[in-house]
């Protein structure tokens, strides 16, 4: 069992027409902050969302007509899921979903919307797959692997055909990496058309399943990762032996890089892309010197991120750069000291977001109570400037690292 570029031609055939044809742009802005000639490759512009319509539509394009009516199930975090129900819909297919317990709310309801019969099932992909696959048997239904399919990773190498035709002299390709479908035919289809592009794929700390498997290690893999989109604890055996034979390096991210690679997409890249998308921005702003002058390419497998947490990583990331402050302000509980209070703030430059006048419950003294004020800054410096004009007026200040009180 094995892809071949002919697969993929062929993939792309079915493909044509069906999904969109996303582009490969230039990004000038996340080439001055990198380093590198960086391009994005926008599969966030597919209908749902991600890369994953490609190999879905060619899996469902393949079934004979009694397995189309019996219907299929997938096992998915969200993405597989979303392209395997639109499709399906579209082609009046059946579809079954089985989803993690803990999957996104937003894919759940989108999967839904599509027409799919969503179960949750397990805390990953990986063990909701015997309830799964007993399901399939039961109901006769066919199953659409997420990644360790010739269809399915065929369907995914044609993103590598559209790159390298748009940039057909690019040196680097960088793709998330889960359970392997899509760098496997990225890989096959780049080096076919160009043998020297390098393919690097990258991995969530908390599920570096490909690296342990590549390597020969055992630790355990696991816990809440923002990118759950490549949460997969077992790669395939077909997308492993790709990897090991056509991927250069595979890159592990910790969930600190992939928070602020997510809020940099945003703000930089002005890209909205989900924790799995945003890897390879997290791999190459972890390994500047690695791609320095290098013309990489990233691709942005999805932007199905929770709007919860989307705004939370903005606003977490402002107060990382110090453009957001918190500060614990005590006070006399006296007419007009509060008003004091925010025209020092006001006229040291800072802008009050949030503000939090407490008497009752905190440890102070019966006739003082502290603020908790949420201030915007310009930066560090401008956070210490208002705290000492606060000061200097006779309010002691402190700054808040955290959510819990300091002291």
């Amino acid at each position: 069992m094995t892809v071949t570029m002919d697969d993929i031609r062929e993939a792309a055939a079915v493909l044509d027409g069906e999904v969109i044809r996303t582009p490969t742009v230039h990004s000038p802005s996340l080439s001055v902050l990198t380093g590198a000639e960086v391009f994005l490759k926008l599969e966030t512009l597919q209908r749902t969302g991600s890369f994953k319509d490609r190999g879905s539509l060619v899996k469902l394009k393949s079934l004979d007509a009694e397995q189309s009516s019996h219907g299929v199930i997938a096992i998915s975090a969200g993405n597989h899921a979303q392209g395997v129900a639109y499709h399906a819909q579209r082609l009046g297919i059946p579809a079954t979903i089985v989803m993690p317990e803990g999957t996104p709310f937003t894919k759940i309801r989108r999967t839904r919307e599509f027409g799919a019969e969503v179960i949750l099932h397990g805390d990953s992909v990986n063990t909701a797959e015997p309830f799964a696959n007993g399901l399939a048997a039961e109901r006769r239904l066919t199953i659409v692997h997420p990644y360790n399919v010739p269809k399915i990773i065929a369907g995914q190498g044609t993103i590598g055909l559209e790159i390298l035709v748009d940039v057909p002299d690019l040196d680097t390709i960088i793709v998330p990496v889960g359970g392997g479908g899509i760098i496997s035919g990225i890989a096959i289809a780049a080096k076919h058309l160009n043998p020297a592009v390098e393919i690097v794929g990258v991995e969530a700390e908390l599920y570096p399943s490909m690296y342990n498997k590549l390597h020969g290690l055992e630790p355990p893999v696991g816990g809440a990762s923002l990118a759950d989109g490549i949460s997969i604890k077992s790669p395939g055996a077909l997308t492993l032996a790709i990897v090991r034979e056509l991927a250069a390096d595979l890159l592990i991210v910790s969930e600190a890089e992939i928070e602020t690679a997510v809020q940099t997409m945003l703000t930089t890249g002005r890209s909205v892309a989900e924790g799995a998308g945003a890897t390879p921005l997290a791999a190459l702003c972890a390994n500047p010197d690695r791609f320095a002058g290098k013309q990489v390419c990233l691709v942005v497998t999805g932007a199905n991120i929770d709007a919860r947490l989307l705004a939370s990583a903005l606003m977490r990331g402002l107060a990382r750069a110090g453009h957001m402050a918190r500060l614990r302000i005590s006070l006399t509980d006296q007419t007009g000291n509060l008003a004091k209070v925010t025209g020092e703030i006001a006229r040291a430059g800072g802008n009050i977001v949030e503000i939090f006048h407490q008497r009752m419950f905190y440890d102070v003294p019966l006739k003082l109570a502290e603020v908790d004020a949420v201030v915007e800054t310009r930066d560090d410096s401008h956070a210490q400037e208002i705290i000492s004009r606060l000061e200097a007026a006779g309010f002691p200040t402190r700054r808040l690292l955290d959510t819990n009180r300091q002291g």
